[in-house]
């Protein structure tokens, strides 16, 4: 942008109100927001900015002369002037207490601070009207980039922040390609410490900074960097103290984390794994749910999985608050019922009366997402499960009512048009699922199914009815969420565990008459398999053991496994036609059994 417009006007113009009415105004906003530039534009002014050598001598020079200087200006302009004084680049407590030593109380006064000043103690009672610089649209934030490829990499990157959208355009015309987003991450990290590096100097803090980016959240073992630069990193206007500890505000989060993977890719790893150990372990003694859903969410994040880093973790902030629905919410809830249908090709009508039914069950089953302004911008219905209610879920669940009858919620909706806010409402509903326990969900979005893959829940199947009909019925997963089950659950997730003890388990039963084979399983190093003869003879007992169980999902999976590992067939296709089964149905069946014995082998040795 070479001038202000767009959707900057509207912030403008409320600045000049805000300077115009009251004697101390605070312009707040992240880092590299264009802050600098809107205080710019009130003219006349006389400006400070605290980034400049002896600045805070500047300042009380400025407060003495400025009088002299309004008088000055007046006699130069037919129009009126007010005194006001711009004190830019006001970041950090030893600053601001310059600031306020230095005033006197004749200066209208406009404090640029990437913090709201009202967060200072010593600012608490200055009566300070804060404005608030919201980041730009993606349309005006790549404004002026020539290639497709560049845009996408500057909205990825640069998360409505104008200094970093620039950053990567200086880096492309570098001549870093768009395809290699850690090298360009890179160059815009330089920039990012370079600027926070005013706010604390050294390279150890900045290190420390790569560190936090990796593992999103840490308290101050997690760091190692002793209380001291724990409480350093803190007072950064890009870090904020949370229940897990500190975060680093998205963008800048994703931005470094990017460059640091790039940079040492082996480091980065091993940080990462070391903080999934770490939380894997609070996890296993936290008794509070409340905790327990924020090491979940953590150790969710940790698992480095790029399909739920893009869905739950996106690189962007929003403001936004929780609240179950109240009686008074039905008009919005009706509404973004419909939205929901209309964004899923559903059929309304058929929403309308799923609402209509839940609503009618338990109101308070609707969680709303709302807006800075409290405006209601997403839902989730999450119904607890029991006799009441199991009327309304039944038509999403059908042959999977009685199944699936006891306790837990379930989740028939989840809707948010705005990405960032999504990904918080779908992390709420997570930590929902720990406080209750369970989480049943039925869904016809194949979005949705993904992710619910990813997130390996178990899935029960489809129904029989297209009840949206919308060409496809819904499909049923379900996780457990109790305490005990929780650190094997994220075990699994993180590093995928599992998937990789599954693939070792089908090559093992694949060749379990073959010692020599076997010998050089990687499953030898599991406390249950420690020799060949100890792996052979579990394998055994986990298929047969299997194929008698009460469940019939699992005890068909064991009759697959017999009949194909340790049977006649050569073939899938000679087991699935000897089971009576369709194709879809055998593999299905097969994964469940491989998943279920891999579970069981990881499980502690009691």
């Amino acid at each position: 942008m070479s001038e202000i417009d767009g959707s900057r006007l509207a912030v403008l113009e409320e600045l000049r109100a805000a300077v115009a009415a009251h004697r101390l105004v605070n312009l707040t906003g992240p880092l590299g927001v264009g802050k600098s530039r809107l205080a710019a534009a009130l003219q006349p002014a006389l400006t400070v900015d605290l980034d400049r050598p002896q600045a805070v001598d500047t300042l009380r020079q400025a407060v003495d002369t400025l009088p002299q200087a309004v008088d000055t200006l007046r006699r130069a302009q037919a129009s009126p002037v007010d005194r006001l004084l711009v004190v830019d680049s006001a970041d950090g407590p030893r600053r601001l207490a310059a600031v306020r030593e230095a005033l006197g109380a004749a200066v209208n006064l406009l404090v640029v601070s990437r913090r709201p000043v009202l967060a200072d103690a010593g600012w608490a009672h200055s009566g300070a009207v804060t404005v608030t610089v919201p980041p730009l649209p993606d349309d005006e934030l790549t404004a002026g980039m020539e290639t497709a490829e560049g845009r996408d990499l500057a909205v990825r990157l640069g998360g409505g922040l104008p200094l970093l959208a620039q950053a990567v355009g200086r880096a492309l015309r570098a001549g870093i390609p768009p395809s290699a987003p850690g090298a360009v991450a890179d160059h815009v990290a330089t920039e990012i410490l370079e600027r926070l590096g005013k706010e604390l100097p050294g390279r150890r803090p900045q290190h420390t900074l790569r560190l936090l980016a990796t593992v999103r959240n840490a308290d101050e073992k997690l760091l190692t960097g002793g209380p001291e630069l724990f409480t350093a990193l803190a007072e950064l206007s890009i870090v904020a103290r949370g229940r897990l500890g500190l975060g680093l505000a998205e963008p800048f989060r994703h931005v470094i984390e990017l460059a640091y993977r790039w940079r040492q890719p082996q480091a980065h790893e091993a940080v990462r794994a070391r903080a999934a150990r770490y939380r894997l372990t609070l996890l296993d003694r936290a008794e509070d749910p409340v905790e327990r859903g924020e090491l979940v969410d953590q150790g969710i994040f940790l698992t480095g999985d790029p399909l739920l880093r893009q869905e739950l973790f996106p690189a962007a902030e929003r403001s936004s608050l929780f609240r179950t629905a109240a009686d008074t919410d039905a008009g919005a809830i009706g509404r973004l019922m419909r939205e929901w249908a209309v964004s899923s090709g559903f059929d309304p009508r058929r929403a309308d009366r799923l609402a209509e039914r839940w609503a009618a069950d338990d109101i308070s089953a609707f969680h709303l997402a709302r807006d800075a302004d409290g405006r209601p911008v997403g839902l989730a219905s999450l119904l607890p499960i029991g006799e009441r209610t199991m009327g309304s879920a039944e038509p999403l669940l059908q042959q999977h009512s009685d199944e699936l009858a006891a306790g837990g919620l379930f989740l028939g909706a989840a809707y948010c048009p705005d990405p960032a806010v999504h990904a918080q409402l779908l992390r709420h509903i997570l930590r929902q699922a720990v406080g209750s326990g369970r989480l049943v969900v039925s869904t016809a979005s194949p979005g949705y199914q993904t992710l619910l893959n990813g997130l390996e829940f178990r899935k029960h199947g489809g129904i029989g009815e297209d009840v949206y009909r919308c060409g496809r019925p819904p499909e049923v997963f379900s996780n457990d969420f109790a305490p005990n089950a929780l650190p094997r659950w994220l075990a699994r997730l993180a590093g995928s565990p599992v998937r990789d003890v599954t693939a070792h388990l089908a090559k093992a039963l694949s060749r379990i008459r073959d010692p020599q084979f076997l010998a050089e399983s990687p499953l030898l190093a599991l406390p249950r398999t420690p020799t060949v003869e100890s792996l052979r003879g579990w394998l055994y007992d986990a298929v047969h053991g299997l194929a008698l169980s009460a469940d019939d999902a699992d005890a068909e999976a064991g009759r697959i496994l017999q009949a194909y590992y340790f049977g006649r067939a050569s073939t899938h296709h000679q087991v699935a036609r000897g089971l009576h089964l369709s194709r879809a149905t055998y593999f299905r069946r097969l994964r469940h059994g491989l998943d279920t014995l891999g579970a069981r082998l990881q499980s502690p040795v009691p």
